[in-house]
């Protein structure tokens, strides 16, 4: 903990070189971006093993995105200077909480679990389902934020390293239980939960995560105030300032990120229904082929009188209520 305080005190006046050239190793955020990589390059190498492809975009997604967020949010500048000042501390969590989920979740890590194995079987039992309802991640979320801006939790974690890892790991995990249903697999959430239903639930969710911004600027209360004020600054702003700017920053960050999640859920939606009308395409083409056989060649000669001719009846497409009959009417 003297090491710590040393280090916090002995800090350079924050500018853009000193945060750029600022980095701290975390041993455990290092450990899990490890195994978080290894277990995804595992999945992409069994996928292609058995003939599968996987888009290099979904990849590079996870590994960048997601994992380079975590990256960001324990080792760098946000990470050192976040123990003078309240605004990077605020950003670091904000990163935690919202970009690195939505990396990870790009990358669809979920299709690359074996379907018959043991991780499938947890992911989609009732805890984890419960945890995914929208409704749950969503509170979920708001909760974990606002729970640590305005308990004694932010000023521990400051404090005490293994605080600190236990909350960024409950900030990466309660993004994840919204984030990654909302891009993967729809057997996390429920039937009602279509593509239109999750763009409005994003939607909505965008507006909650704006919150804990608003709160933190203009509360009348100094978030660990009490740290901030053990370790002053000859340089930067004053506290009150520096948690203003922070949860300005959390606000604007908050919707930034909004935006592109919802772009990817309208993507999603987009690319599912042109797989199913693919499908059904497919579908008409062989049901045409079924009931319009080739006509037989006539015997030379041969003419049927035109009573001879049976009365023909109606196609099916033509009396067809349903959405096949429809489509078959206008390929007509």
């Amino acid at each position: 903990m003297a090491a710590l305080n040393t280090l916090a005190a002995a800090l350079p006046e924050l500018t853009v070189s000193s945060f750029l050239g600022a980095w701290r190793p975390d041993g455990v955020a290092l450990a899990a971006v490890v195994l978080l990589g290894g277990l995804y390059a595992a999945g992409v190498l069994r996928r292609r093993r058995a003939g599968g492809r996987w888009p290099a975009a979904r990849t590079a997604a996870f590994a960048v995105l997601g994992l380079g967020a975590i990256v960001v949010a324990t080792m760098s500048g946000l990470a050192v200077y976040g123990r003078v000042l309240f605004w990077p501390a605020a950003v670091q969590n904000i990163v935690l909480d919202l970009i690195a989920p939505l990396g990870l979740a790009l990358g669809d890590p979920l299709a690359l679990v074996a379907p018959d194995g043991p991780l499938h079987r947890a992911l989609t039992g009732r805890v984890v389902r419960l945890l995914t309802y929208p409704l749950v991640s969503s509170a979920a979320v708001l909760g974990s934020e606002l729970t640590i801006y305005f308990t004694p939790y932010f000023e521990t974690a400051l404090h005490q390293d293994a605080v600190r890892q236990l909350m960024h790991l409950q900030l990466l995990l309660t993004g994840c239980l919204f984030v990654l249903p909302m891009l993967t697999r729809q057997e996390l959430l429920p039937r009602w939960c279509t593509h239109p239903v999750r763009a409005a639930l994003v939607f909505l969710d965008g507006l909650f995560d704006s919150v804990p911004g608003i709160v933190v600027m203009t509360s009348g209360t100094l978030v660990a105030g009490h740290w901030y004020a053990a370790h002053p600054r000859t340089w930067g702003p004053d506290p009150r300032q520096d948690q203003m700017i922070g949860g300005g920053l959390m606000l604007t960050l908050a919707e930034l990120v909004g935006l592109p999640f919802l772009i990817a859920v309208f993507a999603q939606w987009w690319r599912t229904d042109r797989a199913k009308n693919a499908e059904l395409d497919a579908r008409l083409d062989r049901e045409l082929l079924a009931a319009d056989p080739a006509p037989q060649p006539a015997s030379a000669g041969a003419s049927a009188p035109a009573a001879s001719v049976p009365e023909m009846t109606r196609p099916w497409w033509e009396t067809d209520a349903g959405e096949v009959g429809e489509r078959m009417r206008r390929r007509r």
